[in-house]
């Protein structure tokens, strides 16, 4: 009898019908391999829960697959696998949550480079805690594939970075990153990476990384993450402890994610031109909430709920070059004055600082301990609007600069409530040497226009 794709549903049907548990086994099994013509791992040798290293079989079953483009199904149960290298074209697919590939020492787990196309999917990859060789940044390293596909997986237990991916283009999505000693993923060089709907739980130093070696267009797109208990064991003062850290890398967008307990920043950009951060949930960050610093030009930072955090928002760094963004939408609540590591300058417990060429606009800022916001460091300030915000339970409204070269400034036609030390002080780098100027205009002050706003 001719064998027919309507036959095959015929006879699983009927199977699932005498004997629902193998049935639905053999449905899974079969009908992958029959319609989708991929290649049964098991069935060409490989043998789920043996304690031998089963790399070789493995690899040779990928290359096999390569040169024939097709998928490889691999079924439920544990591999031991080491030092995998990955042939120019893979689609690896597992049962999601039931197919484990564990690290059985050595040098690495799984490696490409250079390859056409790279698609794992419903895996568990596990990398026992194991040593990685110095040539190896991460238990699934892959370079110079302009396709990866990631989804639907599990990964875990690495004694480096979880992910490294370099020169390569493509998504991680849909998938849980967990207990990695460096960062879930360390991303470098992109083409167009895609991180979305990943739950990334307790990594030791960071969340998602997307760096690049000199300044340049990025375009990586960070959206829709659960990032939360990401520490900062190496140390340093904001190097690590990131949810989401952008490094040298424009245009990167990131949007809708919920970070919660990162011990700096939940995102922090630095050096990231054109970067937009936008309606993120972020909540108790150990640093400043959300960072754009240095050589930047050009930030969106809109609609994001920051609760609890030593710093809000900080687009920072005039001095080095930093300038041009837009600051809005956003609410800002309960900061505290303690952070990471000692402080200098104005200390921890405000909620919005600029610097230069800024709109502030329509945020509200509640429970900043020491200012709602920091308008300008020394003479670092410039071609600031901090219009229509809502600042109330602050020790200070607006602590401007009035140092001699700071340039035209306006604050106006916002509401400060409970703000007993004054709405608006003027400030010569961390001393307050004005009283309050929504009372005398500011008008001692070439660069300071301050009006129409509401002291309550």
């Amino acid at each position: 009898m001719k064998t027919t794709r309507r036959f095959l549903l015929k006879g699983a049907a009927t199977a699932l019908l005498a004997s629902p548990a193998t049935a639905r086994a053999q449905l899974t099994d079969n009908l992958f391999a029959e319609l989708r013509g991929s290649l049964d791992a098991v069935d060409l040798g490989m043998r789920p829960g043996v304690s031998d290293d089963q790399s070789k079989m493995l690899e040779a079953i990928l290359k096999e697959a390569s040169a024939e483009r097709k998928p490889v199904f691999l079924p439920a149960g544990t591999y031991t696998v080491s030092n995998l290298n990955l042939p120019d074209f893979v689609n690896l697919t597992g049962v999601a949550g039931a197919t484990r590939l564990v690290y059985g020492g050595g040098g690495h787990l799984l490696s490409a480079e250079n390859a056409e196309r790279i698609q794992l999917t419903g895996l568990t990859i596990d990398g026992d805690n194991r040593w990685l060789a110095d040539y190896a940044e991460a238990i699934v390293q892959i370079g110079g594939t302009d396709e990866v596909v990631i989804s639907d997986c599990a990964i875990a237990g690495s004694r480096k970075h979880a992910i490294a991916l370099t020169g390569c283009g493509g998504s991680v999505t849909r998938s849980t990153i967990s207990g990695a000693a460096l960062a879930a993923i360390y991303c470098l060089e992109s083409k167009g990476m895609r991180f979305a709907d990943n739950d990334i739980l307790d990594c030791a130093n960071g969340g998602i990384l997307v760096h690049r070696w000199k300044a340049a267009y990025d375009g990586s797109i960070v959206t829709g993450n659960r990032i939360a208990r990401i520490s900062a064991q190496a140390g340093g003062t904001g190097q690590y402890g990131n949810g989401i850290n952008v490094f040298r890398a424009g245009n990167v967008l990131i949007a809708n994610n919920s970070l919660s307990d990162c011990a700096f920043s939940a995102i922090r950009s630095n050096s990231g031109s054109d970067v937009q951060i936008i309606g993120n949930q972020c909540h108790n960050s150990g640093e400043t909430a959300v960072y754009s610093e240095f050589s930047f030009q050009g930030a969106v930072v809109a609609n994001n709920l920051i609760d609890g955090a030593a710093n809000g928002i900080s687009i920072a760094n005039f001095n080095e070059g930093g300038r041009l963004a837009t600051v809005s939408g956003n609410i800002i609540r309960n900061l505290s004055t303690e952070g990471p590591y000692i402080p200098d300058g104005f200390g921890f417990g405000w909620g919005i600082g600029v610097e230069a060429d800024i709109a502030v606009t329509g945020n509200v800022i509640d429970n900043a301990p020491r200012a709602g916001m920091l308008i300008g460091w020394g003479p670092y300030l410039r071609g600031v609007a901090a219009t229509g915000n809502v600042i109330r339970d602050s020790a200070i409204g607006i602590a401007v600069s009035v140092v001699e070269g700071a340039a035209a400034t306006q604050i106006s036609n916002n509401i400060f409530q409970n703000t007993p030390r004054g709405a608006v002080i003027g400030y010569r780098w961390q001393d307050a040497v004005t009283r309050d100027l929504t009372q005398s205009g500011a008008r001692e002050f070439a660069h300071l226009t301050v009006s129409g706003n509401s002291v309550l």
